[in-house]
């Protein structure tokens, strides 16, 4: 009896001595993996000369600072593996803990010794490649590591399946904390090696590496809001041969308006958007927040147009150029102003508006400026000291979808649309709260937007679940100063306006099987259009917003059951959507 009673004693002290081994084996883990997040981070952004005497303690210091997270977090895992521990994560209720601690410890030595190695080995060779031979020589690098960075993604989520599937709620504080803690860090990790991953499988080939190609390149201009951005103004066509970078020439919306798009994107689409005429009016083509839709019309907009077929298309606006001119330093304009990441936004949004009254004028100081800017971007493509930074900013502007991608070639598109910065409206099914607004004024007010989105799920019942959605828009727009241009109403309202009013076309997009039970405008039911897009309801309300107002649509959707929190759809416009997703308790399906 005595000898059966010291068995599970001796056992709770194993655990309990093994459990404070592996937190400190985990802790060291982490300030490793910490400052090895600030190793890679300085010497992305430092411009070291010359590069091998430079980069070598760096790849010193990374290597050993990655050894030594995977040989603690290895150690994490031993101790907390064996019968004692098996036994009491199984124990009901009890065992919570023991099996969040055990799932931790497995997860952070997969992380560690499986995930992160290759990323890190990968920093010095793409820095020694970007000294060697510039971005010809990170591509080929990147190439020969696309099969390792495809494991490297698929691991990664296993490792976030694992740790998603581990209780989220025990009896003990400390393991919930470690839970979460480790699940938001791969949460922000898994996405970034599926980037990188796609990246090695796509961007070489779209670089021309193996063929030249050449695509049409849109400055969005995100004053007068679209569905993907802003207005298509100014473009340009680009050269990629062997990853050298040229522009071929460069234009505006002038030149290809009108010009009919041999493309057809379908019933839905022609129902949603046929009144715009996006096939012939350049302005309207891209009023969905799907990318590949403007692409496609764009590049059969440019063969209709010159007879030449493009490989794909690519579109960017101030904010992101202002990201990627932070990293390579500003561009200098033909009357010598610095145009720079504080800046951009600006003088392209703004100021220009105010500075030229001709508009002959001011689309060509809007092509310059594009000239300018690609033409500081691919002079740095170029200076290897610059190449690791440009490509971090590169990295941030697609994170925020302000650089959007489609190819032309099927097997490169199937990649890419797998990924946010492809511009894509996920027809995945799934909780899903898009808020997409287009200018229907013709002013260049929504420099002056703000937009806020709150989306609040309700009861659930047989029949799915309640969801309240409020949007809120806001034209700070200034009742007087502005210059005629901006505020000027092109489509002749048949009510009084005033300088600085503007006019929305609000479109909200729901989860697929979701249906509308009612709406109300500024606390008045309203009747909003419906339609459909990738599956999912679109709900349209044509908005009359004056200056310095607020109003406030409310909608009451009724979802499919289920958990998950939503998609939020962000379009990027000058002030970013503010969205917030009110908690509540389980849905069970």
């Amino acid at each position: 009896m005595r000898a059966a009673a010291a068995v599970p004693a001796a056992a709770v002290a194993w655990i309990g001595v093994t459990a404070l081994l592996a937190h400190h084996e985990l802790r060291a883990a982490q300030d490793d993996l910490d400052a090895l997040r600030n190793s890679i981070a300085t010497s992305a952004t430092s411009h070291p000369a010359p590069a091998v005497a430079a980069g070598a303690p760096a790849e010193s210091e990374q290597e050993r600072l990655i050894r030594s997270a995977a040989d603690h977090a290895a150690s994490a895992h031993d101790l907390t593996t064996g019968p004692a521990w098996y036994t009491a994560a199984q124990l009901p209720f009890v065992g919570g803990p023991f099996e969040s601690v055990r799932g931790i410890a497995e997860a952070s030595d997969r992380l560690a010794g499986d995930v992160l190695p290759p990323l890190v080995r990968a920093v010095p060779r793409f820095t020694a490649g970007a000294h060697a031979g510039g971005i010809p020589r990170v591509l080929t690098e990147l190439e020969e590591q696309a099969a390792a960075f495809t494991r490297v993604a698929r691991d990664a989520s296993e490792v976030q399946a694992d740790i998603h599937r581990l209780p989220g709620s025990t009896w003990l504080p400390a393991a919930d904390r470690a839970r979460a803690q480790l699940s938001d860090q791969l949460d922000r990790l898994v996405p970034q090696t599926r980037d990188i991953a796609v990246a090695g499988r796509v961007v070489p080939s779209m670089m021309g590496v193996h063929g030249k190609r050449r695509y049409l390149l849109a400055f969005q201009n995100t004053a007068e809001a679209r569905g993907t951005g802003g207005l298509p103004g100014a473009f340009a066509v680009l050269r990629a041969d062997r990853g050298r970078l040229t522009f071929e020439r460069f234009g505006n919306d002038t030149e290809l308006d009108g010009v009919r798009a041999d493309v057809n994107l379908g019933a839905e689409f022609a129902a949603q958007y046929g009144n715009n005429e996006p096939g012939s009016v350049w302005q309207n083509s891209n009023m969905s927040p799907n990318f590949p839709y403007a692409a496609r019309i764009w590049t059969a907009s440019w063969q209709s147009h010159t007879g030449e077929r493009l490989d794909g298309a690519f579109a960017i606006d101030p904010s992101g150029l202002g990201l990627l001119l932070r990293a390579t330093g500003p561009a200098r304009l033909p009357d010598g102003t610095e145009l720079g990441a504080d800046n951009a936004v600006d003088i392209t949004e703004r100021a220009a508006y105010a500075k030229y009254d001709n508009v002959v004028e001011r689309k060509a100081y809007f092509v310059e400026t594009a000239r300018a800017a690609a033409g500081r971007l691919m002079q740095a493509s170029g200076d290897p000291h610059t190449i690791p930074a440009l490509l971090s900013a590169v990295h941030g502007v697609q994170r925020e979808g302000r650089l959007q991608v489609w190819s032309a070639h099927p097997d490169e598109q199937r990649l890419l649309q797998t990924r946010p910065f492809s511009g894509v409206l996920p027809d995945t099914p799934g909780p899903f709260a898009g808020l997409v607004v287009n200018n229907a004024a013709g002013t260049k007010l929504d420099y002056y937007l703000d937009r806020r989105l709150v989306w609040a799920p309700g009861a659930c019942t047989d029949s799915g679940r309640a969801v309240t959605v409020t949007v809120t828009l806001t034209n700070r727009a200034p009742a007087s100063g502005l210059p005629e241009y901006v505020t000027q109403r092109v489509d002749a309202p048949p009510y009084r306006t005033r300088p600085g009013d503007n006019r929305l076309l609000v479109t909200y997009y729901a989860g697929t099987g979701a249906g509308l039970t009612g709406a109300t405008l500024d606390g008045r039911p309203v009747t909003l259009d419906t339609g459909t897009e990738r599956g999912h309801p679109a709900y349209t309300l044509d908005l009359e917003l004056p200056r310095q107002s607020s109003r406030t649509l409310l909608l009451h959707l009724r979802e499919p059951r289920s958990d998950r929190p939503p998609t939020i759809l962000r379009q990027p416009l000058v002030t970013p959507l503010q969205a917030t997703v009110k908690p509540d308790g389980p849905c069970q399906a």
